[in-house]
C-alpha cells in the first residue's frame, strides 16, 4: 500500500483510506484497533510522509529533466542543456548517459559533452540518425524527458606520464572529446585536438574544443575549412613532427579503426570510445558485449573506452547493424505520422533550418 501511494497510483479516496489506515497502524488515531507489531508500524512510518499536501521529501530527489536550452549546431544536430543536478555531481569524463524522450521510446545511450556541476546541468549533442534521436531532436526547450540514467561506465583513461596528448573527434563525436581533453589539459599534458568532418557546415564545437587543447587541427573532406582530408591525415602529420604518448578517438567506428591501425606500429597508447548497440547500461543485459583482446567485454560497464589495438572491430560493426531494418522500418514509420499529423492542418508547418531531418544512412543510435 505504501508503495502505491508513493508512486501516485491510488485515486484520493483510496489515499484518503490507506492514509487513516496508516494513521490507525502507527497509533495517531483513536481506534488503535491494530496490533502494535514495532515491524508493522515502522513500514507504515515510512510511507507516511507521502500522505503529505505539503512538497514531498520525494522531492528532493526528484529530477525534472527539463530542456533548458537547445541550439542549433548543424544539419540534424542539436545541442542541449538539460537538469540533471544529481548525475552533474557525479559524472566525469568519458562516463555517459541513458535516456528516454518519452514513456513509449526505446533508451539510448548518449554521451556528454560537458555539465556544470554549481548549476546541475548536462550537455548533450544529439545527431538525428534514427527514431529515437530524430524524436529528440523535435523536443523544445522546456520539455523534459521521460527520465535519464547516469552517469554511466567508466570515465576515460588518463596516461600516467606527462607530454603530448591527442584526441580526435569525428562528427557529433567532438563534443565527447572535450571533458577527456579538459582533463589531460589540467595534468600538464600537451593537448592536440584533431576534428573531421564533410565540409565546413558540418564542424561543430570546434572553439569550445580550441579553449581546452594548446592547438586544434580541423580537416574537411572538401577542403572548405582547414586542411583537405581525413583525421587520420592530420594525426599522420603530428605523429612524424610530435612525441605522442597517448590518443583517444571518438566518432565512426571506421574512422576509429583508422586511427588505431595507424598508431599500432608506433605503440602509442590509444583509447576508443564504443558506441555498441545498449539496453540497460548496467552490464546486466549483455547486448553491448564486445571483443577486446579475445575476451568479451561490456561496452556500458567495462567501457565505453577500450584499448584501440585490442578491439575486435569487425565483430563490433556487425553487432552495429543487426537492427538496421527495424529501425529504418520505425523511423520512416515516424516520419509517416508526422506528415499525416501536419496534412490535417489548413497551413503545414514549413521546414526550417533548425527542424531535423532524419538521416536512414545509419539508423543504429550510437554514444
Amino acid at each position: 500500500l505504501g508503495q502505491l501511494v508513493r508512486r501516485n497510483l491510488l485515486s484520493p479516496a483510496d489515499k484518503k483510506y490507506v492514509h487513516s489506515l496508516f494513521l490507525e497502524i502507527t497509533g495517531q488515531d483513536e481506534r488503535q484497533s491494530w496490533d502494535s507489531d514495532l515491524i508493522v508500524r515502522q513500514e507504515a512510518e515510512r510511507f507516511l510522509k507521502y500522505f503529505s499536501e505539503s512538497p514531498s521529501p520525494l522531492q528532493a530527489y526528484t529530477q525534472t529533466f527539463r530542456i533548458l536550452n537547445k541550439t542549433f549546431l548543424c544539419l540534424n544536430t542539436f545541442q542541449f542543456t538539460i537538469e540533471a543536478p544529481f548525475i552533474a555531481r557525479k559524472i566525469e569524463a568519458g562516463q555517459f548517459i541513458i535516456v528516454r524522450p518519452h514513456s513509449m521510446s526505446e533508451r539510448i545511450p548518449l554521451s556528454v559533452c560537458g555539465w556544470d556541476r554549481s548549476a546541475g546541468t548536462l550537455q548533450i549533442i544529439v545527431s538525428a540518425v534514427g527514431k529515437t534521436s530524430t524524436e529528440i531532436n523535435r523536443m523544445q526547450k522546456g520539455d523534459t524527458f521521460k527520465d535519464i540514467v547516469g552517469p554511466l561506465g567508466e570515465r576515460s583513461h588518463l596516461p600516467n606520464a606527462v607530454g603530448t596528448c591527442v584526441v580526435i573527434g569525428g562528427g557529433y563525436g567532438t563534443g565527447a572529446i572535450i571533458p577527456t581533453a579538459r582533463d589531460l589539459k589540467a595534468r600538464g599534458n600537451k593537448v592536440i585536438g584533431i576534428v573531421g568532418a564533410r565540409d565546413k557546415e558540418s564542424l561543430i564545437m570546434t572553439d569550445e574544443l580550441k579553449g581546452v587543447c594548446d592547438e586544434v587541427l580541423i580537416t574537411t573532406v572538401d577542403d572548405s575549412c582547414g586542411r583537405k582530408g581525413m583525421v587520420t591525415d592530420a594525426l599522420k602529420e603530428l605523429l612524424s613532427r610530435e612525441k605522442i604518448i597517448h590518443v583517444l578517438a571518438v566518432g565512426p567506428v571506421p574512422m576509429m579503426r583508422a586511427v588505431s591501425e595507424m598508431t599500432r606500429p608506433l605503440k602509442v597508447e590509444t583509447f576508443v570510445s564504443l558506441n555498441a548497440i545498449m539496453v540497460d547500461g548496467t552490464g546486466m543485459c549483455g547486448a553491448c558485449r564486445v571483443s577486446v583482446g579475445n575476451e568479451t567485454k561490456f561496452a556500458c560497464f567495462h567501457g565505453p573506452d577500450f584499448d584501440g589495438h585490442l578491439v575486435d572491430f569487425d565483430n563490433l560493426m556487425k553487432r552495429q547493424k543487426m537492427f538496421v531494418k527495424e529501425e529504418k522500418i520505425a523511423l520512416e514509420t515516424l516520419n509517416n505520422i508526422k506528415h499525416e499529423d501536419s496534412d490535417e492542418h489548413e497551413h503545414p508547418i514549413e521546414q526550417s533550418a533548425t527542424t531535423p531531418v532524419a538521416t536512414p544512412g545509419n539508423a543504429v543510435e550510437s554514444t
